[in-house]
């Protein structure tokens, strides 16, 4: 697998650890992601820049860093038959997360998360193209 979907949980993660790996993996693979993710990292930002381990500098670089090699969407992009899909898949598990679903469904690329939830009951439903973060970490 070189392309992947990620969601916000993965680049939340990202930029609250700052590890060098990230950016190893950034460079190698190619890494899309909803433009809603953009709303929740906005959502989240205090909590984010409290638990990174950087400086503020540091901080920012990195995460310039992040958004510059991570490919974001729009919406408008996905068609109405991957969003159909994507809401039957997870209307009853979280429905924010209909967008990284569509869009990979859109792309046929898998979908690289941290929501335990999100995984199980993805799969659950047979849907196979969704994997772990931390698992495609220890395989990449």
């Amino acid at each position: 697998m070189r392309d992947a979907v990620v969601d916000a949980n993965v680049l939340m993660s990202m930029l609250i650890s700052g590890k060098a790996i990230y950016k190893t993996l950034l460079s190698d693979y190619t890494f899309f992601s909803s433009d809603f993710a953009f709303i929740e990292i906005e959502k989240y930002q205090r909590i984010i820049r409290q638990k990174s381990r950087l400086e503020t500098d540091s901080f920012q670089r990195f995460s310039y860093f992040v958004f510059t090699h991570v490919h974001f969407m729009p919406g408008y992009l996905i068609d109405n038959d991957a969003n159909n899909k994507a809401f039957q898949l997870v209307h009853d598990i979280d429905i924010k997360d209909i967008s990284y679903v569509a869009l990979a469904l859109q792309l046929d690329i898998p979908l690289l998360t941290r929501d335990a939830p999100l995984y199980a009951g993805l799969r659950k439903k047979g849907f196979r193209k969704v994997e772990m973060f931390d698992v495609f970490l220890r395989n990449a």
